[in-house]
């Protein structure tokens, strides 16, 4: 049902991706949630719900639901739920163990096979790179700065390994002159931002291989990638959470160190020696 949603995105009327992306990014929502609910949480009404089922060759939505139900029970059953803090007194315990245990879940999925598939193929493209740039703009442009940090390591001397992104544009002309054998690392979150859309767009036209790692199937970013790794941004509190990203990165340059003949560790360790020979590091008085 998945893979037909993200064939037939492009060609659906505006209201019917509204609610197509919905059950995208949200399957548990789909096989919990009434209809109405869930229309009532994509902003659109019941009945464009009902059209969408329709628009995929469903006799109605509960028949949607009804598959998405069974997928959960299949892949869930027997997971433990989080009983509520509340009965201990301790209010504000529920609200933590909440968060926690759904960040805990967003990051172990991304080891499930289909995800590992995604960062196994964008390793191989990271890894025969001539030059590599991570872009990210707002709450991404940390990922990609800290994805540029570890894969710095893994960078001989006839590499570059360069950060593009935040409010002053930086690193945009050295992206200028990338082209084919190059690769950009592109991270980007719903709201999308029209630099990193529009910068990883040029890149792509001027041969450069895009890696995105975005939050859905239909993100923008995922039309212009050759590889694309995706990652939750949905949260239990009031913010769209970076932390699967943040592991994403993590994920994607430890792969790309498993195809290098670098030895990462053997620089991580060169290089802590080189900080500390400067001063750089704490040292406690003696």
């Amino acid at each position: 049902m998945a893979e037909l949603l993200v064939e037939r995105f492009e060609n659906m009327p505006p209201q019917l991706r509204v609610a197509a992306r919905f059950v995208l990014d949200h399957p548990k929502d789909v096989a919990l949630m009434s209809m109405r609910e869930q229309a009532h949480q994509a902003g659109v009404s019941h009945s464009t719900m009902m059209r969408l089922a329709r628009w995929l060759g469903l006799d109605g939505y509960e028949d949607m639901r009804s598959l998405y139900a069974r997928a959960l029970r299949e892949t869930t059953a027997g997971e433990p739920a989080r009983r509520g803090g509340e009965r201990d007194g301790a209010s504000g315990f529920s609200t933590v163990g909440v968060v926690a245990d759904t960040l805990a879940a967003q990051i172990s999925s991304l080891g499930e096979y289909g995800n590992a598939m995604q960062f196994i193929a964008a390793a191989d493209l990271v890894g025969r790179s001539r030059n590599l740039f991570a872009l990210g703009s707002r709450s991404a442009y940390p990922v990609a700065s800290r994805f540029v940090h570890i894969v710095s390591f893994l960078a001989g001397s006839d590499h570059k390994v360069t950060l593009v992104g935040d409010m002053a544009g930086q690193g945009l002309d050295a992206l200028q002159l990338a082209g084919g054998g190059d690769v950009l690392l592109a991270v980007g979150m719903a709201p999308y931002d029209r630099t990193t859309i529009d910068v990883a767009r040029q890149a792509a036209r001027q041969g450069v291989g895009v890696v995105a790692i975005t939050d859905s199937s239909v993100s923008p970013l995922t039309q212009i990638a050759r590889e694309t790794i995706i990652v939750a941004s949905n949260s239990q509190s009031f913010f769209r959470s970076m932390a699967p990203a943040f592991a994403a990165v993590e994920i994607l340059a430890a792969a790309t160190a498993m195809r290098s003949e670098t030895n990462a560790a053997e620089r991580v360790k060169q290089s802590e020696e080189q900080l500390a020979a400067f001063g750089i590091y704490w040292k406690p008085p003696r």
